[in-house]
């Protein structure tokens, strides 16, 4: 595949569609089985409490996901992100109700870079916290 988005067709400032996902207990438990990361800090509200967490939250390999997608679904094509990083930097705190938690993402286009390659900043946000900082993901567009 390659990226149904052209580097011709974007400038510095272009905004990628913004992006809401929720996530419940039932989400946490479904990546826990995935990831393999059965830490109870992401499913057992007593365990997290007592090691100073508000409630139970959400893995942040999970969060940095569900962030990246916005550029995924963008380009149309997963492998076009050549590279992402992020800092953790809030938790996605999740509570035991029929809602739970909704990560929050924009991102926009903030560097035009060379060989069709575009740098783009995200923000993550979730009950009105930044919960990753420094997100950036490099990528390559047709």
């Amino acid at each position: 595949m390659t990226a149904k988005v052209t580097y011709g067709s974007v400038e510095v400032g272009t905004e990628l569609p913004a992006q809401s996902f929720p996530v419940t207990r039932a989400t946490l438990v479904q990546y826990a089985g995935a990831s393999g990361d059965f830490n109870p800090i992401h499913w057992n509200e007593k365990f997290a409490r007592e090691v100073g967490l508000p409630d139970v939250i959400a893995h942040g390999m999970f969060t940095m996901a569900e962030a990246i997608r916005v550029v995924t679904d963008w380009t149309g094509d997963p492998g076009a992100v050549v590279e992402y990083g992020v800092r953790f930097t809030k938790p996605v705190v999740v509570p035991n109700d029929d809602k739970g938690a909704l990560i929050e993402v924009s991102a926009k286009v903030a560097a035009l870079l060379d060989d069709k390659r575009v740098r783009v900043d995200l923000t993550a946000m979730s009950d009105g916290k930044k919960v990753l900082g420094m997100s950036r993901a490099v990528v390559q567009l047709g």
